[in-house]
């Protein structure tokens, strides 16, 4: 099977337990002249290649490194068959090990101990020693080359014992390291067997079972009580409540009826429902979620970067150092060849910094898999990073701690009909996308009134709108735009103000010279919200910050409402990025959320953006940097806590990881330290980490 030249296949890598090692699949796969780029990523085990020439000749060439590749070639890869030959080899090699230590205790036996030995450290250690000749060969000094070289050290000098020993120990290690690590590296499988495989479509009459990759858009696919939705589609028939929580998080069921959208990989409760398809599986957001989460926990976060890089620095000098102390005390008569060379080969083995370079990657791919589970999605692990520091978290008001939804409270019309001032309103209003102007036009459509010939539509960014109607311009908007207007407000002055002091947004209708009306506009805030903000507090969020455009009547009512230490009223949206630089001043780090569009310019001022909503739109979830998926904020203190907890695990991860690395350079020098425990304490160092970081994955909300 040969693939098209330059093509960019995605593999599945077994058996990598540490960066080096993805560094030594790169490096020979660098070597190929059919490669034309390759990126191995050990968080994710997956491999990203383009490449001219065929698969198999891929895997062939990995697999000379000692480790076994697959190509992903779906969204929806079968359960992985687990490889058994690492066991198979770990379980002789320990039968070898123990008859051989048993022997050694029988004058009659003990000639054959060293023998069993040597057969042992040959099954266990073939694996590590063919993956260590090509890390070799491509410059590459992996825990394989220092293993294989501390083992050929032992049996050089006669330590046959320790020797099968410390392969023994070394390969058991892997064993758990590599199934800890499966483990992360599935976090989102889950959400890859949400989605069902196939779906009942509608033709004619009939009901037919068809894998999703056959269902076309506008097909009709009908979902029975109980099942999951397939793809993601629009509700032409059929009402029911569906649990989107798989995919937004939220508490609750969720009711549906034709118009409204669902998503695949939701649960219909009860109801059958008539699903006219609008994405095809490949397009569906699950599968949004589930590429973006892959591209996320491939991305290194400054943590990890930093620990790569002293790694990269610290493992030559320690083998460097090693190769010193074998060679120069003998050489200068200090002690004996075969202990100085015992302690190089211990040396060696600390040498490897493995649990080091896991500490960051493994908490970080388990967090980001924790988080897409709870309908959270973080873009990476530096946003995860600084998720864990904030500690002030600004909002939009209107959609983001409100319902987004105003509706019309009062009308007030001057020297005019009520149907007039509705009708001018209207006309001005329905070309905008402003919530505001929204629940204007549904009020004067709900009363049935018509709209005026206009023309010359004109957006007055953060004031309002106008337009030409009947050869005169007429202006809806804030008290702003009517004050630079000069126009007249006698006689409304004192109403206006009595509205907003009630939490109203006033929209005044008028022209340059006279004023015609007053609608009193108001929104409700949302009970997630409040919960959401008391919960953020709980976690350790010192400043929740309010930025509204509205009025200050206003934007002191949802305040006191919502419970947000401070509010900032009538804000342009350049204003809103100056409030976001001056909490960065006062030596906050701030997110920002909100529907990541209007509030883009604060959005990408923030350390942090935060939008809502991004089950439904698009652009939020390619844009921010953490998407909440519901269109609410009460996944949000979950979010912070887990950054904050997966801080805590990465700094745990790396302090024991350098502590322990200590003690066994300072022990090895009063012969305390044995090679074995040298081993245990490399491998043993490397599990723990595994495993601390592994409780993120079981963080609830």
């Amino acid at each position: 099977m040969r693939v098209v030249t330059g093509d960019v296949r995605t593999y599945s890598i077994e058996g990598m337990d540490c960066s080096s090692c993805a560094l030594t699949i790169e490096n020979h796969l660098k070597g190929q002249d059919a490669v034309k780029s390759v990126k191995v990523n050990f968080s994710t085990g997956r491999m990203t290649i383009e490449h001219d020439n065929s698969v198999e000749d891929i895997l062939k060439e990995v697999s000379k490194t000692g480790y076994k590749a697959e190509l992903v070639t779906s969204r929806r890869p079968g359960e992985a068959k687990r490889d058994r030959s690492g066991m198979n080899a770990l379980v002789l090699s320990g039968v070898l090990l123990f008859i051989g230590f048993i022997g050694s205790y029988s004058e009659v036996t003990a000639a054959l101990s060293p023998i069993l030995y040597a057969l042992a450290i040959v099954v266990s250690g073939y694996k590590p020693a063919k993956s260590a000749f090509f890390a070799v060969k491509s410059r590459s000094l992996d825990m394989n080359v220092l293993m294989t070289a501390a083992v050929i050290g032992a049996a050089a000098i006669g330590e046959w014992l320790e020797g099968a020993t410390v392969v023994w120990l070394f390969a058991l290690g892997n064993v758990l390291q590599s199934r800890s690590i499966e483990k992360t590296r599935n976090s989102i499988r889950s959400l890859i067997d949400l989605a069902p495989p196939e779906a009942w479509v509608k033709q004619g009459q009939e009901l037919l079972r068809k894998p999703v990759e056959e269902v076309s858009a506008h097909d009709v696919i009908v979902v029975k009580p109980g099942d999951r939705i397939p793809l993601d589609g629009e509700v032409i028939s059929g009402e029911s409540s569906v649990n989107q929580a798989p995919i937004t998080g939220e508490s609750l069921p969720v009711d549906k009826q034709a118009g409204d959208v669902v998503y695949a990989g939701t649960i219909n409760e009860h109801g059958s429902l008539e699903v006219k398809v609008t994405k095809l599986v490949q397009d569906t957001t699950i599968s949004k979620i589930i590429h973006l989460v892959e591209e996320a926990q491939e991305q290194k976060a400054p943590t990890e970067a930093f620990v790569d890089k002293f790694a990269r620095v610290y493992t030559p000098i320690v083998f460097l150092f090693a190769l010193v102390v074998m060679v120069i005390p003998p050489l200068v008569g200090f002690g004996t060849w075969s202990g100085w060379f015992y302690k190089g080969l211990e040396l060696l083995v600390v040498a490897c910094p493995c649990a080091l370079v896991i500490s960051t990657p493994v908490a970080i791919v388990s967090a980001i898999g924790n988080a897409a589970r709870n309908g959270v999605l973080i873009k990476g692990g530096a946003f995860l990073e600084i998720a864990g520091k904030v500690s002030a978290i600004a909002f939009d008001k209107t959609g983001t701690l409100t319902e987004g939804k105003p509706k019309v409270a009062h009308i007030i019309p001057y020297g005019t009909t009520e149907v007039e001032l509705l009708s001018i309103a209207k006309t001005l209003e329905e070309y905008s996308t402003h919530p505001i102007a929204k629940a204007v036009v549904d009020y004067a459509n709900g009363k049935g009134v018509q709209a005026k010939e206009a023309g010359s539509y004109k957006n007055i960014v953060g004031k309002g709108v106008s337009a030409m109607i009947d050869s005169q311009e007429y202006f809806a908007g804030n008290l702003k735009l009517f004050l630079d207007l000069n126009t007249n407000l006698e006689g409304a002055n004192e109403r206006i103000s009595s509205l907003q002091q009630e939490g109203h947004t006033i929209v005044i209708i008028g022209t340059r010279l006279q004023l015609i009306g007053i609608l009193a506009v108001a929104d409700t805030v949302r009970h997630t919200s409040v919960k959401a903000l008391s919960s953020l507090r709980s976690v350790g969020v010192n400043q929740v910050v309010l930025l509204t455009g509205d009025n200050e009547g206003t934007a002191k009512k949802v305040a006191a409402e919502t419970g947000v230490n401070r509010y900032f009223a009538e804000l342009l949206p350049e204003d809103k990025v100056s409030v976001v630089q001056q909490l960065q001043g006062e030596g906050h780090v701030v997110a920002m959320a909100g529907d990541g569009i209007n509030d883009a310019p604060a959005l990408a001022t923030a350390n942090l953006g935060i939008a809502m909503g991004g089950a439904g739109t698009d652009t939020a979830m390619e844009t921010a940097d953490i998407v909440l998926m519901a269109d609410n904020l009460e996944k949000l203190p979950h979010t912070v806590k887990l950054s904050r907890k997966a801080m805590r695990i990465i700094k745990q991860n790396i302090w024991f990881s350098l502590i322990v690395k200590a003690a066994a350079l300072i022990l090895i020098f009063p012969e305390v330290l044995t090679l074995w425990i040298a081993v245990i304490s490399d491998t043993g160092a490397a599990l723990i980490v595994i495993l601390n970081s592994m409780r993120l994955l079981r963080v609830r909300s």
